[in-house]
């Protein structure tokens, strides 16, 4: 299994964070030219060594019409230019819908800039079509989540894991005015997230940095035990007594183990046929897995607890469907761990059509809804079915 761990202790900027993941690869510069054929607008990608107290990495800079924009916004961490371009939604979506991505790649990067175009409008009290992003909306903001996106697909780790986030001390300049650290997008970002201050003044986790983490991290905490194969290092340009960089480490690790959230509600006031579409509902939007458990409540009455169970990143998406398509009127939420045997899928030809078979450790076992389908054009029993792709 492969895990990806992210060291935020001198906290998460999206430049330092892509500079990190470059730095991991055998070939950095080969991506870099694969970035640049994207044909963002004006915009080019460079890659440089770069060192921290001692410590040697990479930095990214980026450049808009040969001129190297938002070099205050993103790139040491603190500072925010007050002329950066201003650009809504709208534009920003339209940027990423018309660069040449693949389906996922596009799909998070336009999902991470909704994330931060929600926090900004609950900060300003607006509507989402009226945010207009600032130093978020530049070019080379907007080509560090491009890139991160990438860079993941291409490392493509079954697991992403980070430490609590460092985010800073202090004030920062924006465009508009002087701002508490973290900054309020950022806050808003890191909000589930552990983070802690002090120590060093200034802004150490922007909100690019916050969106990319809250997307990707699976888990936050102290390192897993894995056998580390890659290391990278992504720099910033403020100089501190500490190394002001961004690691990043990969690895195996023999067990796949993965942190899931369990949200739980009891329900004696439903029917059948509403738990079972508010169950269909949650598997569609992405929940692990979803089951009722029968209980007794208070006054003696039967009914059901109603469990999800989902990966960090949907928690609060999924415990907001939960309580829009039941009677509850909230629910707990856990943090668990789950052991996972590696599971492969391979797909077979047969004369009835394709049947996808599931491995996990020494069982095999085809897919139900290939066996529903083989069963159901031909008037067949589940049982028939399976007999019929063993010959």
């Amino acid at each position: 299994m492969k895990i990806l761990y992210l060291d935020c202790g001198m906290g998460a900027a999206g430049d330092m964070l892509t500079a990190a993941l470059i730095d991991t690869l055998a070939k950095p510069q080969s991506f870099v030219a694969k970035f640049n054929d994207l044909g963002i607008p004006g915009v080019k990608m460079a890659l440089e060594e770069a060192e921290s107290c001692g410590i040697r990495g990479r930095r990214v800079r980026v450049f808009v019409h040969g001129k190297e924009e938002g070099k205050d916004c993103e790139a040491g961490q603190q500072g925010h230019s007050d002329h950066a371009p201003h650009r809504d939604f709208e534009e920003i979506m339209r940027i990423i819908g018309e660069l040449n991505l693949s389906k996922t790649v596009g799909k998070n990067a336009a999902d991470i800039y909704r994330s931060i175009a929600e926090a900004e409008a609950k900060i300003h009290g607006e509507a989402l079509d009226e945010i207009h992003f600032h130093e978020l909306g530049s070019m080379d903001a907007i080509a560090d989540v491009v890139a991160f996106c990438m860079l993941i697909e291409e490392i493509a780790p079954d697991e992403i894991c980070a430490s609590a986030v460092h985010v800073g001390s202090g004030h920062v300049r924006c465009a508009h005015g002087l701002l508490p650290v973290p900054a309020p997008a950022a806050a808003e970002l890191l909000r589930g997230i552990p983070t802690y201050g002090g120590g060093i003044e200034g802004e150490l986790c922007t909100p690019t940095g916050a969106a990319l983490l809250k997307r990707y991290v699976e888990k936050f905490g102290p390192q897993p035990l894995m056998a580390v194969s890659s290391v990278g290092y992504g720099v910033g340009t403020k100089i501190f007594a500490a190394a002001n960089c961004v690691r990043a480490l990969i690895g195996e690790t023999e067990t796949a183990t993965e942190a899931v959230e369990e949200i739980a509600c009891n329900l004696d006031d439903m029917t059948g046929e509403a738990i079972g579409f508010a169950m269909e509902r949650l598997l569609e939007s992405g929940a692990l897995d979803v089951f009722t458990v029968p209980i007794g409540m208070k006054k003696s009455r039967p009914a059901v607890m109603l469990c999800c169970l989902c990966r960090s990143g949907d928690t609060e998406k999924l415990s907001a469907l939960m309580l829009r398509h039941t009677s509850s009127l909230g629910v707990r939420i856990s943090s668990l761990r789950r052991l996972c045997l590696p599971r492969e899928t391979e797909v077979f030809e047969t004369p009835y059509g394709p049947v996808r078979i599931k491995t996990a450790g020494n069982a095999s076992k085809p897919e139900y809804e290939d066996l529903a389908r083989i069963a159901r054009e031909n008037d067949l029993t589940l049982r028939d079915a399976v007999k019929l792709i063993e010959r």
